[in-house]
């Protein structure tokens, strides 16, 4: 009777240990899972970490050679946009550049041509000259001893900022002019700048939208312009007289800017200091950075 209640026991002690080593080996096997998991998140981000160092690499070798491209041009014949390919850590790389003086610039742009951007992008021709008015003053210092209107018409709309009036640091400034809104902002960044320096536009690179926005330019005007553009040079009479009724703007003015693959702006400089960047704005989602600006 006793070794028949000590095998009883026995057995109930092989299943009690049965049941823990059971309960042993699936915890290991979730441990296993929950490892293998990390793991593989561990290197899905660290290929897309590699992804973006080796995009931003490449970037910046298209800047370099960019920047030497241009010295090596000198200032008479530097050209004002143009493309190169180049290969590099088993990748194809196409750059594009563009003299900043192919945009409008928020700075030195006149009140006609900024209403006249405004009006070709949609919005009708009043709320295209509250805009050009808004814009005009957010960069212009009020005159001493002078009620500040600007300023009042922020306060009045209930907004908790004074406008700047002081020259744009950033077109994404746009947002926070008064009345601007964000379709209309967006259609207008690709053709405006901070970095052109110039109330003029290079009309020999610009884009028909910004042509369309000069001073006295017309629909008929602004086609038999783009159908001449190809075939024109920098000789002032001949764009003046290509231009027609907008010729007061066949000013052509020079930039030192360049726009590379629209997401980088670099300034060029001299033997110490071959370029400067000023804008970087990177899509990689990889360690993804906000625009920055030089702080000069």
């Amino acid at each position: 009777m006793m070794r028949k209640a000590s095998c009883v026991a026995s057995t109930s002690e092989h299943g009690f240990v049965l049941v823990a080593v059971l309960w042993i080996i699936a915890g290991l096997s979730a441990l296993a899972m929950i490892f293998a998991v990390y793991l593989s998140n561990s290197a899905q981000a660290l290929a897309v970490n590699d992804t973006g160092l080796k995009a931003e690499a490449l970037v910046s070798a298209s800047l370099e050679l960019t920047a030497y491209q241009l010295l090596l041009a000198g200032d008479k014949a530097r050209p004002a946009l143009g493309s190169f390919h180049f290969r590099l850590d088993n990748a194809d790389v196409l750059v594009s550049f563009t003299s900043e003086a192919a945009r409008i610039d928020l700075n030195f742009a006149p009140k006609e041509m900024l209403a006249n951007l405004f009006a070709g992008l949609g919005a009708d021709q009043q709320a295209a000259r509250e805009y050009a008015d808004r814009i005009v003053g957010w960069r212009t210092r009020p005159t001493a001893n002078a009620a500040n209107d600007e300023e009042a018409l922020y306060g009045a709309a209930g907004l908790a900022y004074s406008p700047r009036q002081a020259l744009f640091t950033h077109v994404n400034e746009l947002s926070l002019v008064l009345g601007m809104t964000p379709v209309l902002i967006d259609r207008a960044l690709p053709f405006v700048t901070v970095f052109s320096g110039s109330s003029n536009v290079d009309v020999l690179i610009a884009p028909p939208e910004i042509i369309a926005a000069l001073p006295g330019m017309t629909p008929s005007a602004l086609k038999d312009f783009l159908s001449q553009r190809p075939a024109l040079t920098r000789d002032s009479p001949a764009v003046a007289a290509a231009l027609g009724p907008a010729q007061a703007s066949a000013t052509i003015p020079i930039s030192t800017c360049r726009r590379i693959s629209s997401e980088v702006v670099i300034a060029l400089g001299g033997n110490q200091d071959p370029y400067r960047v000023l804008s970087w704005h990177d899509d990689v989602e990889a360690g993804r950075r906000p625009q920055k600006m030089a702080s000069d």
